[in-house]
């Protein structure tokens, strides 16, 4: 009995150190953070239009920019939506794939985007928060995206991280971004 009632509290320990090495810390959350130049983390999402985009489709033929948002419906994120979309021929003019991406559903997002009428971008969902946790912009407090936008190269590396958007004048940024990293334009 003795026997057993070590074994139990040496299981109990490792399980218990475990989890606070692999949860306490964040590390099940995020990933290594990513840096300019660093191969993107490949994705495959629904879109808000019904098609699923992937980071592959791109490879060698257009740069993609991925701009993250905490979630549908909001302040914020009604701002920018609507901003990409008012403004989105400064950025069309660049040969350049763009999105929006969040952790809501995909069935949100299509709400989302028809209210605001959005047809110039798709809004990406990404409900499992996998692909969020693979480009680290996933909060742990609160299991939202940080709203960080990735500008992607044709060869899939990532040529600039924006940690401070401006839902105001997001589009402007990013066409600002694209010509300040060469990207042609078409």
């Amino acid at each position: 009995m003795k026997r057993l009632l070590f074994f139990f509290r040496s299981v109990t320990n490792t399980v218990a150190v475990v989890w606070t090495v692999l949860f306490a810390s964040g590390a099940a959350i995020q990933a290594a953070e990513l840096k300019v130049g660093d191969e993107a983390p490949p994705f495959s999402l629904k879109g808000s239009d019904g098609k699923t985009y992937s980071l592959k489709d791109f490879a060698g033929k257009q740069a993609v920019v991925l701009a993250w948002f905490p979630k549908a419906f909001t302040g914020g994120c009604t701002k920018e939506c609507k901003n990409l979309q008012a403004d989105s021929n400064l950025i069309k003019k660049y040969d350049v794939a763009y999105f929006t991406v969040s952790v809501d559903s995909p069935e949100q997002d299509a709400k989302f985007a028809e209210s605001l009428s959005v047809k110039d971008y798709a809004i990406l969902a990404d409900p499992t928060r996998e692909v969020a946790k693979a480009y680290g912009v996933l909060k742990s407090e609160n299991g939202v995206a940080n709203r960080w936008t990735f500008y992607i190269s044709k060869d899939g590396r990532i040529m600039a991280i924006d940690k401070k958007v401006m839902v105001d004048s997001h589009a402007r940024d990013v066409a600002t971004k694209l010509k300040e990293l060469g990207v042609v334009e078409k």
